[in-house]
């Protein structure tokens, strides 16, 4: 390891390289230190002593806690990013629907027929008639 730290200061250009590479590979400790904590706080089936126990042990020892989180319960890490991910999901989409005042029950077709209902009796013309059939097409 000696002769790299020599050979980087006799070419500055791997001196840049190996900051920059330090800088990254800490950028990523942190990162992760952040992702494990987030974790801890996420997973439901952990009770608040397990909770603790991990979040003093990546504190106290962090490499070394990060490191043995990951290898005991980081199999569980993607699905519970997944489930969060999902849960947002459909959160946001009733509340869409709620605010929208639909619930998606009256297909395009039953859409098109009122649309055409009105148009024939003259409520709206052939231009509002086909901006709508638009609207209906690309929602």
């Amino acid at each position: 390891m000696d002769s790299y730290v020599n050979l980087a200061y006799d070419y500055p250009v791997l001196g840049a390289f190996w900051t920059i590479m330090w800088i990254f590979l800490w950028v990523i400790w942190i990162f992760l230190l952040f992702r494990v904590i987030v974790d801890v706080f996420r997973d439901d089936s952990m009770n608040g002593w397990a909770k603790t126990g991990w979040l003093i042990f990546t504190i106290v020892l962090p490499f070394l806690g990060v490191f043995v989180y990951l290898i005991a319960r980081g199999k569980g890490m993607g699905k519970r990013e997944q489930d969060h991910t999902r849960a947002k999901m459909d959160e946001m989409d009733r509340y869409i629907r709620q605010t929208v005042g639909t619930t998606g029950q009256a297909s395009e077709a039953d859409q098109l027929a009122k649309l055409a209902e009105m148009r024939s009796r003259g409520d709206i013309s052939d231009e509002e008639f086909r901006r709508a059939k638009e609207k209906v097409f690309h929602s």
